[in-house]
């Protein structure tokens, strides 16, 4: 899916129209990879959990060792400023990010206090849910002590990067990666649920992925309504036994899976009920 150009930038203290240059040749981030960022929604004319990711962008800054020059709550301000900007009915992927300029004097390591800071709007309309399709690719999720996997980090999406291409190249939309041990950890993009007569499963973060905001939401909105959510160590025969399954994340929210594999699965009725409950949080928030 191809980002439009209906672009703005925010970007030392004002807002920009377009695609900003915001790093420099010789900028730290350019040649060894010290960014962070997350990304917010905003649709039918709400952005839920914004505050979530604007504040969680500062754990991961803190997280690669970087000292952020501006407060969550602030960056939240920034967004809804930029956002302002857009019509009421627009739909946005929003990213506010963080990276380092500067090396210390021993060249491959940040200088904390050289965090720079940017927002990024575009218009990115949500996905249908529709047609949506997982396989498992070969390739692993590194382990905490391999890579700074509790940072939204922009260097780890390299791997997700060659794992979302290998199921594109074989005709699906996106796999489940595995992490060292061979469990399932996540897809390329997402957190990932089974449901099986009636309860719902996902992997038990490890540290070696990312606890959605949204995997959280999603949770706590099913246990809420009586819907039993195990989080759990699952292996491939979990998925290929699986009556239904859904991703969450931010770009579509709440995703059915139609097809595992061969297998066709369509949209389950827990499925259908864990995407009615995100999208009745949304607009009441």
């Amino acid at each position: 899916m191809a980002l439009s150009d209906n672009i703005r930038t925010y970007f030392d203290g004002t807002w920009h129209d377009g695609n900003l240059p915001v790093i420099r040749a010789a900028d730290h981030v350019a040649w060894l990879g010290s960014q962070v960022f997350d990304g917010a929604r905003k649709f039918q004319g709400v952005m839920p959990d914004l505050e979530g990711h604007c504040h969680r962008l500062l754990r991961s800054a803190e997280a690669m060792g970087m000292v952020p020059k501006i407060a969550g709550d602030d960056i939240v301000e920034i967004v809804r400023e930029g956002v302002a900007t857009y019509a009421d009915d627009a739909e946005l992927y929003i990213r506010p990010m963080m990276w380092a300029t500067e090396s210390t004097p021993g060249i491959i390591d940040i200088d904390p206090d050289s965090t720079a800071f940017s927002v990024c709007i575009e218009t990115l309309p949500m996905p249908k849910p529709e047609g949506f399709s997982l396989t498992v690719a070969p390739y692993c999720r590194p382990r905490q002590d391999m890579a700074l996997t509790e940072a939204k980090a922009g260097s780890l999406y390299a791997n997700n990067g060659r794992i979302m291409a290998w199921a594109r190249a074989r005709g699906f939309s996106n796999a489940l990666s595995l992490d060292i041990d061979g469990n399932v950890a996540e897809t390329a993009s997402t957190n990932v649920f089974t449901v099986k007569d009636g309860v719902v499963f996902t992997p038990v973060p490890n540290g070696c992925f990312l606890n959605g905001l949204t995997r959280q939401r999603v949770i706590g909105l099913l246990r809420a309504d009586g819907i039993e959510v195990q989080e759990v160590k699952m292996t491939v025969a979990d998925f290929e036994t699986a009556d239904e399954m859904f991703c969450t994340g931010n770009i579509a929210k709440v995703m059915p899976v139609e097809t595992f594999q061969e297998r066709q699965l369509g949209t389950g009725p827990v499925t259908k009920r864990a995407r009615d409950l995100y999208w009745d949080f949304a607009l009441s928030a």
